[in-house]
């Protein structure tokens, strides 16, 4: 009888399974993307009643064919090894990959899907038969901003917490439309750590990231910078300190971020040089320091005089506080021009800064290579 029961409910998983894919096989498998040996990537979407369905791949459309079994299917051109975001458009709405777990979450949302092309060998993003770190999820109730929040803490490997020994931090803070496991889900910055320090060429640090926007339940207001950075230095650095192996020495302690984050980690590095000696802007939104309409339309005269005031007391004796302000950017990058306009005004006030312009525009495939590059210069 047991038997009969077992095949039973075995035939009814068959049928199920038939009737989700369309095709013969199981669900994930047969409806994942497949990334060929050229580097091109094979997407199928099961979606019979659909009459159009397209790939948006990094920005980029591919149209795609339904078979007589009602699966669509499309092919990219190749694709350079790198992790790369992407959706279906079917008819007119945008979904991600009901086939693929991983995914770009944002704040108070869900974003694209995700997709590794792999590289020979390995890049820095992928997970390598390396000592692996740990990451922790914090919560706690910011009395800055009046709401409960988060933030991530990886340790690296051999860390423990019950030895003696401290560790280097860096503070890493995300961009607009984050949240605060965004360097972690679509950054892989934890990766990117564990094989950096497999490799020698980082010192093992503890690394943070924090939710970046300083007013409860919304992604700007004139009040953002300012409250953000009270919570990161009167709540989220003593918890850190509270709880892990983390260095008290502002030597020992970097910050760092992208876009909205690298100017905030200017604004919270430039302003705290007692608290931070190291201060690293990627393709940073500098021009929301005049949060007010975002200073989008303001000219270079004009932003000068948001500079002055959001930094008010910066002068050249802090070249003999900061060991490293690295500012990058890249070619393609919309917030170039920007940048440029920052480090023309820095110069003006003798500030010690090195840039650094990539390939590339505003999207994670620089800010990846960007937390490449800028690590291992830190705590030397």
């Amino acid at each position: 009888m047991k038997y009969g029961l077992a095949i039973f409910y075995f035939l009814i998983f068959l049928i199920f399974a038939h009737a989700q894919n369309g095709v013969q096989g199981f669900v994930i498998p047969s409806l994942a993307p497949v990334v060929k040996n050229d580097g091109a990537i094979l997407f199928k979407l099961l979606a019979p009643a659909a009459k159009q369905v397209f790939v948006k791949l990094e920005g980029s459309i591919i149209p795609m064919q339904k078979n007589k079994a009602g699966v669509w299917s499309g092919i990219s051109k190749k694709m350079e090894p790198d992790i790369y975001t992407y959706n279906y458009i079917v008819d007119s709405l945008t979904i991600v990959d009901p086939s693929n777990p991983l995914m770009r979450r944002s704040y108070g949302g869900i974003g694209p899907s995700l997709i590794t092309v792999p590289g020979t060998p390995a890049e820095k993003w992928e997970v390598q038969n390396v000592p692996h770190g740990a990451v922790t999820r914090e919560v706690f109730s910011s009395s800055v901003i009046h709401d409960i929040r988060e933030f991530y803490v990886y340790t690296p490997p051999g860390y423990d917490a019950r030895e003696n020994k401290e560790y280097p931090v860096l503070y890493l803070l995300h961009g607009m439309g984050d949240d605060a496991r965004g360097w972690i889900q679509t950054g892989a910055a934890d990766v990117i750590m564990d094989n950096l320090i497999a490799e020698g060429k980082v010192v093992p640090m503890i690394l943070v990231t924090t939710l970046g926007y300083g007013v409860a339940g919304t992604v700007a207001s004139p009040k953002s910078f300012d409250q953000f950075t009270k919570s990161l230095v009167d709540e989220v650095i003593p918890l850190v300190q509270k709880k892990y192996r983390a260095s008290s020495n502002s030597s020992q302690r970097a910050i760092a971020g992208l876009s909205m984050g690298g100017a905030q980690a200017a604004l919270a590095g430039l302003n705290h040089p007692e608290l931070f000696k190291w201060i690293g802007a990627f393709s940073s939104a500098f021009m929301m320091y005049g949060i007010s309409g975002f200073g989008m339309g303001a000219k270079i005269s004009s932003l000068d005089s948001i500079y002055n005031t959001t930094f008010p007391l910066l002068d050249e004796n802090i070249n003999k506080q900061v060991k490293l302000f690295w500012i990058s950017c890249g070619q393609s990058d919309f917030l170039l021009g920007n940048n440029h306009d920052f480090m023309k005004w820095l110069s003006s006030k003798k500030i010690n800064f090195q840039f650094k312009e990539t390939p590339g525009a505003h999207t994670w495939n620089v800010w990846r290579r960007n937390l490449i590059e800028f690590t291992p210069l830190l705590f030397r």
